[in-house]
């Protein structure tokens, strides 16, 4: 799908935040400033989180709580290229069925990251707009 502005990538955000259950693992996936953050803020709001949600680059995991006791944790492991301890808290989050999950620039911890999640790319193109593509990553062994 094609999102032409920010506002239209915060409402694709809402959209989905409002579909979440709890349990899912979200992989964010696309270069600086293609619009990671903004989608995670909608995501917030779809899950009624009324916090300012900003990128964790340095903090590296922020958490918030929503809706029917959801908590909202978002990663962004961008500074790291070995996620170590912090790929132990995230292998607790990911297990916790009460918890959203939303990774930017997940390379370092791929081997935590389960065989079941949701990978969105955002790309940039050429008339300023982004192309989303959100794909459902199964366990084939499950399946």
């Amino acid at each position: 799908m094609i999102i032409t502005s920010p506002a239209k990538m915060e409402q694709l955000g809402r959209q989905l935040g409002a579909e979440l259950k709890g349990g899912e693992i979200i992989e964010l996936v696309g270069d600086i400033g293609a619009g990671k953050t903004t989608l995670t803020r909608g995501l917030a709001q779809g899950l009624g989180i009324k916090d300012n949600i900003t990128s964790p680059s340095f903090t590296i995991n922020c958490n918030y709580r929503g809706r029917n006791g959801l908590t909202l944790h978002h990663y962004d492991f961008y500074r790291l290229s070995d996620a170590g301890i912090i790929a132990d808290e995230l292998a607790e989050t990911i297990h916790d069925h009460h918890a959203i999950t939303v990774i930017e620039w997940g390379d370092s911890i791929k081997s935590v990251l389960p065989a079941e999640h949701i990978t969105i790319k955002i790309n940039h193109r050429a008339d300023q707009g982004r192309e989303v593509e959100i794909t459902k990553v199964i366990d084939r062994a499950e399946a």
